[in-house]
């Protein structure tokens, strides 16, 4: 494979000349319908688990020519391009007015660009989780409307006017003064905005034990990057007078009905890194994400940002609540069970050319993907064509952010053989990601979360890339 060394705007038409540039078609959007969900749902109710797995095989056998057909508008092989010739309608007319409507939305032909439910997952909607569509985002931010759910009882729009957050110890002496917050006060107060990803600990459970799902959406899609904006906990908690010796465990509790609790370590309260937040990418949280209060604990998984934030309390020692005792605890080999495994681990996917994805040429293509790691920065992000035997250095495009979403790229030529695509992070902890084969070594193949395993997309001759797993 040949990677240019682009320095200059005529250089890729010097190393790439136009007709040797790759064409892709985008993996299917929306491709299993109500019918399907519901048929997938029941089938899991009776404990055939597998029929999820041929359910999603075979919607996208259907899903890739409703994708063809959405790219129906080629440039002519020969002759004029009617595109250019005939000047259309936009050009010729006034368009719609200023603020036609009071929110932006995205375009219509980019309707099918949605967060979506994987089916047979959960027995109720309430009760589930929604994916965010990574294939189809670019750099590192995730729109609100498109940030993955996840809700243990369903999602409310709460008055903000009623809403209260209330500080208190397990122990008088743990906390001086308890309090009580509304969300005025708590806007008043200081702000800081930064940039961090969230992962729901089960993000990848699905393939654990096997291929289960087609597209990255729905393997790594329970993931997602914003700007965050609140008040550092640590503010709050200086406020109400907590002895930061004695007290080194806060218990979080969520407003909605699972009354959601998880314990936050101490340490990273001090660190300032924990934030109250109610702003998400410039704007007030979205309900389905927390409104109008959520907790921002960055590097943590996601079940631990408790949302419809109202209780905070300070104590000496773990809480041991069922959501990191019963849940989200990892099975090992032994039978055993970890606990309080919290911080998302380094990882990183290639989202293009991923699951789904069809290349229509041979030529260059631009490899891209996503990196992460709770401890730290991405230091660096390797690249594999040919399933982990030789691997090159991907571009880590800016910003590179703590504990936050980073973008990668690589130059590829496509020669038309069948190719294994893969990605490989390191974190500036020295951590690197490991492959399938090592991480079950360890944890074996029954768990559910904390997969951080490579991910491989097997390029096919055809163009068309799949979900594999190297043993």
């Amino acid at each position: 494979m040949y990677s240019a060394q682009l320095h200059g705007p005529d250089r890729m038409q010097d190393a790439f000349p136009i007709s040797t540039t790759g064409r892709w078609l985008k993996a299917p959007e929306g491709f299993i319908g109500p019918a399907s969900v519901a048929r997938v749902a029941e089938e899991a109710r009776r404990g055939r688990r597998d029929f999820i797995r041929s359910a999603f095989a075979a919607a996208l056998a259907g899903g890739t020519a409703a994708a063809a057909h959405a790219q129906s508008n080629p440039v002519p092989a020969a002759g004029g391009d009617p595109n250019i010739l005939d000047l259309p309608e936009h050009s010729r007319g006034l368009g719609k007015p200023v603020a036609a409507d009071g929110y932006g939305k995205p375009s219509q032909y980019e309707g099918n660009v949605q967060r979506r439910q994987s089916p047979g997952l959960t027995q109720t909607a309430q009760s589930s989780v929604s994916f965010a569509p990574l294939q189809s985002l670019f750099g590192i931010v995730t729109p609100n409307g498109l940030h993955f759910e996840r809700h243990h009882q369903g999602w409310w729009d709460i008055d903000p006017s009623k809403h209260r957050l209330m500080l208190n110890g397990s122990d008088a002496r743990l906390l001086k003064t308890p309090m009580v917050f509304t969300m005025d006060e708590l806007m008043r107060l200081p702000s800081v905005s930064r940039f961090h990803f969230i992962e729901c600990g089960a993000n990848t459970g699905m393939e654990w034990g096997n291929v289960a799902v087609p597209t990255v959406q729905y393997t790594h899609g329970m993931l997602s990057c914003c700007e965050f904006t609140g008040v550092q906990l640590r503010t709050l908690l200086e406020l109400a007078g907590a002895d930061f010796k004695r007290g080194r465990f806060v218990l979080a509790e969520g407003a909605d009905g699972s009354s959601m609790t998880r314990t936050i370590p101490m340490e990273l309260v001090e660190r300032g890194e924990v934030l109250v937040a109610y702003g998400c990418n410039g704007e007030m949280l979205r309900p389905e994400n927390g409104y109008p209060l959520r907790l921002v604990v960055p590097g943590v998984q996601g079940v631990s940002w408790v949302k419809y934030l109202r209780r905070l309390e300070v104590g000496d020692r773990p809480y041991g609540t069922k959501d990191e005792t019963l849940h989200y605890v990892d099975l090992m080999p032994d039978g055993k069970h970890r606990q309080y495994t919290s911080i998302q681990e380094c990882k990183s996917v290639v989202t293009t050319p991923s699951g789904g994805q069809v290349l229509l040429d041979r030529g260059f293509y631009n490899i891209t993907g996503l990196a992460w790691s709770g401890r730290g920065k991405i230091k660096r992000v390797d690249v594999s064509v040919d399933g982990g035997r030789n691997w090159r250095s991907a571009r880590l495009q800016a910003p590179v952010m703590d504990k936050c979403l980073t973008r990668f790229n690589l130059d590829w030529v496509w020669d038309g053989k069948p190719a294994i695509v893969q990605s490989r992070a390191i974190d500036d902890t020295g951590y690197v990601q490991p492959t399938y084969r090592q991480l079950r070594a360890v944890r074996g193949s029954r768990s559910i979360y904390h997969n951080n395993a490579i991910q491989s997309w097997l390029v096919t001759e055809s163009g068309e890339v799949r979900n594999v797993q190297l043993s």
